[in-house]
């Protein structure tokens, strides 16, 4: 089952960092930011990670939980937190189940092989457990500011 804008998010269960578990029902009353990146520790993910950093205080205060997503395991992501002191957690999607409902997962070529990888995308669930918005296949500058607006604009609306 594929997410679809303006439609409730299928069920999916998932486990994050700190021991949470994520869920299209745990967050249901919060605006939730997912955020899909390519791999832990390379320099486009780690840009993008820290800009959520840098703006996480904004989106909490606006009333959403950040949440990054790769195909990396728990351990990656643990070393991956710490060294950048993330204040959110991030999902060890290592089976891809979520990467496949949310359509990431694509054809890319690298070094001249065909591979398959992870689209940079972003989603914005409402607090109604509605996708409100999506980012796919986006540049890291100045995405981070455009989701922050986003969810500032759903808050508004609320």
């Amino acid at each position: 089952m594929a997410v679809v804008v303006n439609k409730p998010i299928p069920e999916f269960e998932a486990m994050a960092t700190g021991g949470i578990k994520v869920s299209n029902q745990s967050h249901v009353g919060q605006t939730v930011v997912l955020y899909f990146y390519p791999k832990d520790n390379t320099p486009g993910c780690t840009t993008e990670a820290m800009q959520f950093r840098d703006k996480y205080k904004d989106f909490v205060k606006a009333g959403a939980q950040v949440f990054g997503v790769s195909r990396d395991n728990m351990k990656s992501h643990d070393d991956f937190k710490a060294k950048l002191e993330l204040p959110f957690e991030l999902i060890a999607d290592t089976e891809e189940k979520m990467c496949h409902m949310f359509g990431v997962v694509k054809n890319k070529i690298m070094y001249g092989k065909k591979v398959k990888g992870i689209e940079r995308s972003t989603f914005l669930i409402g607090a109604d457990g509605v996708l409100k918005q999506e980012w796919r296949g986006l540049k890291v500058p100045g995405h981070v500011e455009e989701v922050l607006k986003a969810v500032k604009t759903l808050k508004k609306a609320a």
